[in-house]
């Protein structure tokens, strides 16, 4: 008998429960162009509701959404000046936090204030600082730049959005080490991929190719031909992703960037968040640049619309059964737990360097018998996937 044969014992799933507390670090919120109108805007994240504003000066703020006076939404309001009015009673808040005109009374009360949250604009994003302790953000956490963003010879983003309900966000988060899923959600091949954790930041480098039997994923058809990814977050919930397309010279620039991006609601949903930037080739037009952009980011979407199908039917599982092609999903988990505890209980074995690299020969001479199987019958890939109709998924396309 094989001395592994545990005579009929079964696995049991450990669920877990998510954690109340949400994660420190830089969260982005979208888009600075989309909330630069002069309008109030609400968004839920963390628990509660905040309002985001540029006033006048057109500095972007953010503050609780509910005025300190009787509870008013100011996101409900109006911007007046450089303050947000509350439109209960006209109680106009600056970014700041402090109450500054109540148009009816002779002054305002001393501890008219509300909570402010610390902002960055980065690479045409907005971000907010989110720490359970009230610290403020170290230098050393800032989010990087994306080098070609406002360059004349890249488009601006296409940037989508949708929400997830019924999930944490470690569910995403997992994905950065998640290599078979790659064939089966997102239809790519990988070739090569490793894993590199250390301090705030979680890398993912990967090489793969277009499965032949999923057409319309990719840009390219040649199917042969190796694509790179180079992704890595920068803390909890923010990831930039540099591409090189079929064929680029893997030592030269990037030519796309993806972000993948996300920020909490709930202990049990997230807002899930994504935006692609392309290069001009040579002889392209700005209109024609924009629709290769766009390409892209549908490309994109139909992997993460898969990917958040899978999320809102599968269990939480704090004890995953893993074979040894599934990566380091425990030392990933260990990782991203240092953004859930306090700064002074940050352990080593969470921040220190961590190196992991997949043989993927097994798993790519199994992949290509499944989609010469398909391709010989004429069967699509799309054909045996669970993915519901796209319009029946919540997502919000941003233009």
């Amino acid at each position: 008998m094989d001395s592994t044969d545990t005579d009929g014992e079964v696995r049991v799933i450990d669920t877990g429960t998510p954690p109340e507390r949400y994660a420190r670090g830089w969260h982005c919120l979208g888009l600075v162009r989309d909330f630069a109108d002069g309008k109030p805007h609400q968004v839920n994240a963390f628990g509660t509701a905040l309002v985001v504003f540029a006033g006048e000066n057109g500095r972007l703020n953010v503050l609780d959404a509910f005025c300190r006076h009787m509870g008013g939404n100011l996101a409900q309001g109006t911007v007046k000046g450089n303050t947000v009015a509350c439109p209960f009673h006209d109680w106009r808040w600056r970014g700041d936090g402090k109450c500054a005109e109540i148009p009816y009374a002779r002054r305002v009360p001393p501890l008219a204030r509300t909570r402010t949250w610390q902002v960055a604009e980065i690479s045409g994003q907005l971000f907010v600082w989110h720490d359970p302790q009230g610290a403020k953000p170290p230098a050393e956490l800032a989010i990087p730049e994306i080098p070609t963003y406002g360059s004349p010879d890249w488009t601006d983003w296409v940037w989508n959005s949708i929400e997830v309900t019924g999930s944490h966000c470690r569910e995403i988060v997992d994905n950065i080490v998640d290599m078979a899923h790659f064939f089966y959600v997102h239809y790519g091949m990988p070739t090569y991929f490793r894993n590199v954790f250390e301090r705030h930041t979680a890398t993912q480098v990967m090489r793969s190719r277009p499965r032949a039997d999923a057409a319309g994923v990719s840009q390219s058809t040649n199917y042969g031909v190796e694509s790179q990814s180079d992704a890595t977050y920068y803390g909890p919930s923010y990831m930039i992703d540099k591409l090189w397309s079929g064929g680029r010279d893997p030592e030269s620039e990037p030519n796309i960037y993806l972000i993948n991006c996300h920020y909490p609601i709930s202990p049990t949903s997230f807002r899930l968040q994504y935006g692609v930037m392309v290069e001009k080739s040579a002889g392209v037009s700005d209109e024609q640049a924009e629709q290769i952009a766009r390409a892209v980011a549908e490309g994109v979407a139909i992997g993460f619309e898969q990917d958040v199908h899978i999320w809102k039917n599968k269990s939480r599982i704090d004890n995953p059964l893993l074979c040894e092609e599934d990566g380091p999903v425990y030392q990933l988990r260990r990782w991203y737990e240092q953004f859930y505890v306090d700064v002074d209980d940050v352990r080593p074995e969470m921040v220190n360097r961590f190196e992991y690299e997949i043989d993927t020969a097994r798993a790519l001479a199994n992949w290509q018998a499944e989609v010469d199987e398909n391709l010989a019958a004429g069967r699509s890939a799309f054909a045996s996937n669970l993915t519901p109709p796209r319009e029946a998924i919540s997502a919000e396309s941003e233009s």
